[in-house]
């Protein structure tokens, strides 16, 4: 029962290219690819038959320990992206949250885009990933170059910050050690 399902349309041309997955019509793709996976975890049966995906009469067995399946996460920034998160996620993810500010700017962004599906945006887990960094104790690579990319400090200071998070909505936070 603690699996999460997390899925987004990709953006590292590289990486599609190294499995051999085309990159044109990514969230095209994607939109269907929820039509089906979203259906299987919770209800554990599809029948759809899409432009780019087909699941014709499938079922997955054994259903598994959670009465409404997986939970699905999506990674989400653009307007479109989010609506489909607001559609068919339980749970959305802003990557690397960085400054309270930005966080709750993308927080009511995705509010925005349940409340146009009509979705009660309260139903929608907030996630998010927070590196926390010692500056002091080692070099830092580049993309932690300026300061509100990283959290720092003693645990009340780190506390502090994380709650500023909670406060702001987000319901998990993942973290990233350096070093």
């Amino acid at each position: 029962g603690r699996l999460i399902r997390g899925l987004g349309a990709g953006w590292h041309e590289p990486e599609f290219d190294a499995f051999g997955f085309p990159f044109d019509h990514r969230v095209s793709r994607l939109e269907e690819a929820l039509q089906i996976i979203t259906p299987l975890l919770r209800e554990r049966t599809v029948d759809f038959r899409g432009e780019y995906h087909r699941a014709e009469d499938c079922e997955i067995r054994p259903r598994g320990p959670r009465e409404d399946g997986v939970p699905v996460l999506v990674a989400a920034f653009a307007p479109r992206m989010m609506r489909l998160t607001a559609r068919y996620a339980a749970q959305w993810t802003t990557d690397w949250l960085g400054p309270i500010s930005k966080v709750e700017a993308d927080i009511a962004t995705v509010r925005e885009a349940c409340e146009a599906e009509g979705r009660d945006p309260e139903t929608l887990v907030i996630t998010g990933g927070a590196t926390v960094a010692y500056p002091d104790l080692g070099k830092l690579p580049g993309w932690m170059s300026t300061p509100d990319s990283f959290l720092t400090g003693d645990a009340e200071g780190l506390a502090t910050q994380l709650v500023a998070y909670r406060d702001a909505g987000v319901g998990h936070v993942l973290t990233n050690l350096y070093p």
